[in-house]
């Protein structure tokens, strides 16, 4: 177990609420006068958790507190024993621990099996090819026609292994990728040379908050919004407008500079992808502490925040 002064906790939830708010202060300006952003919303619509949480900070899962004089502000529950807190791990659930492995196993899956560097962020594409119906229909132009981009993805392999990707393709599309990814195959497909798996580093953490640390939470967070802008400036979508010039796949200087960032992207997510494991680690080496110690013997009493928690698993 770690134990953190109140002196040493407080700075460092100081400091990360500062860095929170530096991230976030423009996209909460822009909620404020209902201003929409095409590349940045995503990280706050596609990903669930709420933009105002990621302030909160939280030692994650077997930290103690010296709690004197207060606690971190926080929406979640605290054990205490004495003068020292740390987060419960009352909401715990068997069905969430059951979550938890299955995401352990996923990152583990993910970080040994070999890195693929050759989609060239074609999902996108694949996400409007030969359709007036698609994802962004009405809110975003595209820069090129349709008989073009049906060109680029004609002249190319289809070879995505994300299904949150993948299920969005346009049905004309789906039978063009060389796998068909599913929640069933997840397991066995998923690999760390792509965008989007290493962009979910970020959903996989905060399924977990508290008991993952809010520092590595916002680590992945701050991946995740690098890979979007990636992500975006790679697709067919014209957003010169907000400042994104286009990695313009469709030419080979392009497809290079792409897999330039896929890769720099990827090498980022290695020691993320093994932080988040550790953390989960953790969390299950709590567990069984607590299994080991009898009901009362360790003069532990709940301390309940006021309000639900916000986790969904």
């Amino acid at each position: 177990m770690a134990y953190l002064r109140e002196s040493e906790w407080t700075e460092r939830q100081t400091l990360h609420q500062r860095r929170v708010e530096a991230l976030l202060s423009p996209h909460w300006k822009r909620r404020s006068h209902g201003v929409e952003h095409p590349v940045f919303d995503f990280l706050f619509e596609y990903y669930t958790f709420r933009s105002t949480n990621l302030c909160v900070w939280s030692p994650g899962a077997g930290v103690w507190l010296e709690a004197k004089n207060g606690r971190p502000v926080s929406e979640f529950e605290w054990s205490r024993s004495g003068a020292n807190i740390e987060v419960s791990l009352r909401k715990l659930t068997p069905k969430r621990i059951e979550s938890l492995n299955w995401v352990r196993t996923l990152l583990k899956n993910t970080q040994e099996r070999a890195a693929r560097f050759g989609c060239h962020g074609l999902h996108e594409w694949a996400m409007v090819y030969r359709s007036d119906e698609y994802r962004y229909q009405g809110m975003q132009r595209l820069r090129l026609s349709q008989s073009e981009i049906a060109a680029v993805v004609d002249s190319m392999p289809v070879c995505c292994t994300h299904f949150d990707a993948f299920r969005f393709f346009t049905q004309e599309a789906r039978p063009m990728n060389i796998h068909q990814p599913s929640r069933e195959n997840r397991m066995d497909l998923e690999q760390r040379g792509c965008l989007h798996v290493n962009m979910d580093l970020y959903r996989w953490a905060y399924k977990f908050w508290p008991w993952v640390d809010s520092e590595l939470l916002v680590d992945t967070f701050e991946l995740a919004l690098d890979a979007r802008q990636i992500d975006m400036k790679a697709s067919p979508y014209d957003l010169v407008e907000y400042g994104f010039e286009p990695i313009r796949i469709e030419t080979e200087a392009g497809r290079i500079e792409y897999e330039r960032e896929q890769r720099r992207i990827a090498t980022k997510a290695i020691s993320l992808r093994q932080r988040l494991r550790s953390a989960l680690d953790g969390i299950i080496d709590c567990l069984k502490a607590k299994e080991k110690n009898s009901r009362g013997e360790n003069g532990m009493d709940l301390v309940f925040q006021a309000g639900e928690s916000t986790l969904s698993v």
